[in-house]
């Protein structure tokens, strides 16, 4: 049994190269958290984190701005260290829900608005859970990432990818010259991001108008480029509306649309089309909606697989390792495929999520597992940061064709994630 006795917290911020557009609203830095956990025999485990205001809740963004919103939940995160001095556990996964519990009750009596999604704290927790991890695997060392999981939830992690597909995201803002460069470079996943707010004034109509533009030219694009890693030899279009569509009438226009142009057969995931209240049957859609920020514990899950969502991004590095692996098992009891998804993660956070992505089986259409990984896209000092990692010039680093090779290297050094990297 571990016993945390003492922790630590420090933030610091990174720049982006351009300002990245999602969600209807554009970021220019994300800090970074660092967590440390000693426990009573002295052993320490250092946990990363990214903080995500407008992804994780976008009210607190609108509302207080990425400055106060990022100290709130550096607040957050302080919050839950203090809160678990003193706690026991065997795994991680002991002191999720009581970890959840006090972060989310703190936050939604510092927070003046509507109620928090819990999102936002399960963002907070990220590094407290990535410590915790850790901190377990100092006490086993050279144990495999799978020997550290519960055996419970083991059953689910059967796959053992050679290879993964590596999506990078086509944020507002890029142009049709960075499309092509990412296809030239081999990428033959695009997350596209949809939602946008082109006026900024909220107008539904102007928005699907140009949701609709958007994939047109993306379509023009990558339409006739020819795939080998996909069922029907075309370029796989992940599209990410981050729950900015009001209505199912809006993403039948935006299917229907993509249908009259030719890209419905390309597309691959349409993921978070509704806010989280919103509770739509997609089972009559032709496209595999998927649950991301939606989806918060098992419980939801199970709601969305009801109301025909027919996948799950999980977020190790957004939503905590631990509640991943609670609704990769609930999925997997269902049939319902899994991949990870990024949340701008820094280079060790990346492995962190490849740890996972690794084991899922392959999303239908793709003949390899799914990753998305786009900090190298948008930090201003990605080269820097990758040289913190333990392993920086591991074979699994860099996607080489639009993938990320997992060589039996990848599998005995669990990506480097358990070493112990400068800061």
């Amino acid at each position: 049994m571990i016993m945390i006795k003492k922790t630590n917290l420090t933030v610091e911020r990174e720049p982006l190269l351009a300002p990245f557009g999602f969600k209807g609203g554009y970021v220019n830095e994300l800090w970074q958290s660092f967590v440390s956990l000693e426990d009573t025999e002295g052993d320490v485990g250092v946990g990363l984190g990214v903080q995500s205001i407008l992804w994780s809740d976008p009210q607190v963004y609108t509302g207080w701005g990425n400055e106060r919103g990022n100290v709130f939940m550096k607040e957050i995160t302080q919050h839950a260290l203090l809160a678990a001095q003193h706690m026991t556990f065997e795994t991680p996964m002991d002191i999720l829900d009581p970890l959840v519990a006090q972060a989310y009750d703190y936050a939604s009596r510092v927070w003046e608005g509507n109620s928090l999604r819990v999102t936002f704290a399960l963002n907070a927790l990220v590094p407290v859970d990535h410590a915790a991890w850790m901190l377990l695997s100092h006490k086993t060392p050279g144990a495999r990432f799978t020997e550290l999981i519960p055996e419970e939830y083991r059953s689910m992690l059967v796959a053992r990818h050679e290879r993964l597909a590596c999506t990078p995201v086509v944020s507002y803002g890029m142009t049709e010259a960075d499309v092509v460069a990412l296809l030239d470079e081999g990428y033959f996943v695009l997350k596209i991001k949809l939602g946008s707010d082109p006026k900024q004034d909220g107008d539904p109509e102007k928005m699907i108008e140009w949701d609709i533009q958007r994939l047109k030219e993306i379509h023009r694009i990558a339409g006739n480029r020819n795939c080998l890693h996909t069922a029907n030899g075309r370029i796989a279009y992940y599209l990410d509306i981050n729950g900015r569509y009001e209505s199912k009438e809006l993403l039948w226009r935006l299917v229907d649309a993509a249908e009259r142009m030719g890209a419905l057969a390309h597309i691959l995931l349409v993921e978070e089309p509704f806010p989280e209240h919103i509770h739509e049957d997609v089972s009559d859609l032709p496209v595999r909606v998927t649950g991301d920020e939606s989806v918060h514990n098992e419980k939801d899950a199970l709601e969305r697989i009801q109301m025909g969502y027919g996948a799950f991004a999980l977020k190790p590095v957004a939503k905590t390792m631990s509640m991943s692996l609670r609704v990769a098992k609930l999925a997997s009891e269902y049939g319902i495929p899994c991949f990870c998804a990024d949340l701008t993660a820094n280079p060790v956070m990346v492995d962190w999520n490849k740890n996972l992505a690794a084991h899922l089986l392959p999303v239908p259409g793709l003949s390899m597992g799914l990753i998305e990984s786009n900090g190298k896209q948008n930090y201003t000092n990605w080269e820097v940061m990758k040289e913190k990692h333990p392993m920086p010039n591991g074979s699994w680093i860099e996607a080489v064709d639009g993938q990320f090779q997992l060589l039996p290297e990848f599998y005995a050094h669990n990506g480097g994630v358990f070493g112990r990297g400068g800061k």
